[in-house]
C-alpha cells in the first residue's frame, strides 16, 4: 500500500527540519513543539453556537473541560454528548491543540462535546489521567440538567492516548449508570502498553510516531513496568470485555499503533459488542487532526461525526 502523497510531503518536511524527538526534549519543550508543528496543519475552526471553559474541583486542583455546542442548537436542552479526551502520549496535546477537531465533531454530529484537560505526565503519572477522566465523564452526566444535555445519549471518543483512556473509562463506568454509555469512539487508540505487535517493528520509524518515541511515552506516563498490565493502561488485556458501548475504532496503516487498536476492535466484536472497525491504510498516525493538509484528514472526520450522529439518534432520550 502506498502512503499518502500530502503525507509523504510531511514526513519529508519535518525529516528536512531534523526537529528532535520528545525522547529528546524535555515534557515542557515536546509540548511547545508539538503545539508549533501541528496546529498550522489544522483546517479552519468551524463556528459554534457556544463554546466555555468549566472548571470542575478535582483531587489536584481544577480540572478543565472545554464545551463545544453546534451552532442553530446549542440552546436545546436535550443534546447528545461526547467527552473527548486528546491524544499525546499522556504527555503533549492540551485542550488547544484539539481545540478544532472538538468543534468539527461537535459541528458535524449536532452533539455537544466537552473535551478534558486531564494530567499528564511527568508531572502526574499513571492512574491521575485515568482519574481525571472518570471524574470529567461523571461530572458531564451528574449535571445533564445542568448542562442541558440527555443523560440516555453520553458517550467517551479520544485519539492514541486519549482513545486509550475513553475505553478505560468505559470498562470503569460499565454497569454502573443509570444510562449505559451510549457509544465510544477510538480513534488510533493505545490498547496495549507491552509494545509488542508487528505493526511497532514495520513502523518503527520513519512515520511520525515512532517505536522510541511511544517507549518514551509509556515510561514517562507509567509508575514501574507492573502498570503496564493494569487494564486501565492495557485495556486489550482485560479478560472481561462484554457488556461494553457500541464502538466506532478508526486506525491509519502506516502507524506503530495500527495492530493494537484493530486487536481491540476485534476483541469487542468477539464479546457482542456491536463494533465498526475502519483502516484508513495510507496514513500514518496523528492524521486526523490535519485536515489543513490532508484531505483524508477531513473525511476521517466527517465519518466519526456521522458515526456519532446516526449512534446517537439511535437511541431514545431520558
Amino acid at each position: 500500500m502506498m502512503l499518502d502523497t500530502q503525507c509523504r510531503a510531511l514526513l519529508d518536511k519535518a525529516a528536512a527540519a531534523n526537529l528532535p524527538g520528545p525522547e529528546q526534549s524535555s515534557a515542557e519543550e515536546a509540548r511547545e513543539l508539538y503545539k508549533r508543528s501541528r496546529l498550522p496543519l489544522q483546517p479552519p475552526k468551524p463556528e459554534m453556537g457556544a463554546v466555555r471553559d468549566i472548571l470542575i474541583d478535582g483531587s489536584r486542583g481544577s480540572l478543565r473541560l472545554r464545551e463545544f455546542r453546534p451552532k442553530g442548537l446549542h440552546e436545546r436542552r436535550d443534546l447528545p454528548a461526547l467527552v473527548y479526551f486528546h491524544g499525546g502520549g499522556w504527555v503533549i496535546g492540551d485542550i488547544d491543540t484539539h481545540d478544532t477537531l472538538c468543534r468539527e465533531l461537535s459541528d458535524g454530529s449536532g452533539a455537544a462535546v466537552y473535551s478534558v484537560n486531564y494530567a499528564k505526565a511527568p508531572e502526574h503519572q499513571f492512574p491521575a489521567a485515568v482519574d481525571d477522566s472518570l471524574l470529567a465523564t461523571r461530572h458531564v452526566i451528574a449535571s445533564h440538567a445542568e448542562l442541558g444535555i440527555d443523560p440516555a445519549r453520553v458517550g467517551t471518543g479520544g485519539d492514541s492516548a486519549g482513545g486509550n483512556l475513553a475505553t478505560v473509562v468505559a470498562q470503569a463506568l460499565r454497569g454502573t449508570l443509570s444510562h449505559p454509555l451510549a457509544l465510544q469512539l477510538l480513534i488510533y487508540p493505545v490498547t496495549d502498553l507491552r509494545l509488542s505487535t508487528p505493526s511497532y517493528q514495520t513502523y518503527a520509524q520513519g512515520y511520525g510516531l515512532t517505536a522510541i518515541a511511544m517507549r518514551h511515552f509509556r515510561d514517562t506516563y507509567l509508575r514501574d513496568e507492573a502498570d503496564i498490565a493494569d487494564t486501565r493502561a492495557s485495556p486489550l488485556l482485560a479478560t472481561n470485555l462484554s457488556g461494553m458501548p457500541p464502538a466506532l475504532v478508526l486506525t491509519a496503516g502506516f502507524d506503530p499503533l495500527r495492530d493494537e487498536g484493530a486487536a481491540y476492535a476485534d476483541a469487542l466484536s468477539a464479546a457482542g459488542n456491536p463494533t465498526q472497525y475502519i483502516c484508513f491504510e495510507r496514513q500514518i498516525h496523528g492524521f486526523i487532526v490535519m485536515g489543513g493538509a490532508v484531505d483524508e484528514a477531513n473525511t476521517a472526520v466527517r465519518l466519526c461525526a456521522d458515526y456519532l450522529r446516526s449512534r446517537f439518534s439511535s437511541i431514545s432520550g431520558s
